[in-house]
């Protein structure tokens, strides 16, 4: 369960990368491989976007910082487990940050966080069949505030972050296929929810 929706301004980029960049990417990776020392430029590129992508999850500085240590820690400890799969490696990082703020909110049986944009709240319902944002809005947020962590964290990705399908997908740990198939799951459940409110 959710503990409220906030309106905030940041978003993370997309994880649409050019080629020669995932090259130069694949081989940072190789390199740390073979010697952990040769992960920082790993952590230098990724840090800012992961801590983001946790704060809007914790609104919690502090917290954010710690759960980050944390995903960094854990990428290099498994980075020799990394294989390339033709997305940015950020991927990879995304779904180990995605899985501590799970594993914390598990703990600490609080209630998470999520961060909307006013703008990303409407194009979502344009999604949705026969939804009229302005005189819905309010039960809309009643909806999402119901909504299971895993339904809500697709929402998240797919329209707060504006995250492609097969983006969502690897931070998830599933197909693109399989992410399309929930997200449209989960829009036709909020619909239902909207409805009966």
């Amino acid at each position: 369960m959710l503990s409220g929706l906030l309106n905030h301004s940041t978003n993370a980029p997309p994880m649409r990368v050019a080629q020669n960049t995932i090259d130069r990417e694949w081989e940072d990776i190789q390199a740390a491989q073979k010697d952990a020392a040769a992960f920082h430029p790993l952590y230098d590129r990724y840090y800012e976007q992961i801590f983001r992508f946790v704060y809007r999850r914790t609104s919690d500085e502090a917290l954010s910082a710690d759960l980050c240590s944390q995903v960094f820690l854990k990428a290099m400890q498994k980075i020799h487990t990394y294989t390339f799969k033709g997305v940015p490696f950020s991927a990879w990082l995304y779904r180990i940050a995605s899985n501590e703020v799970t594993q914390h909110y598990r703990n600490s049986q609080k209630n998470r966080i999520v961060s909307i944009q006013e703008a990303r709240l409407e194009e979502m319902t344009e999604e949705i069949d026969d939804f009229d944002y302005e005189k819905q809005r309010n039960t809309l947020l009643t909806a999402l505030n119901t909504l299971p962590q895993d339904d809500m964290q697709i929402i998240e990705l797919r329209f707060f972050e504006q995250r492609s399908f097969k983006e969502v997908g690897q931070i998830l740990g599933i197909t693109e296929n399989n992410a399309k198939t929930r997200t449209y799951r989960v829009l036709a459940k909020i619909k239902r929810n909207v409805l009966t409110c």
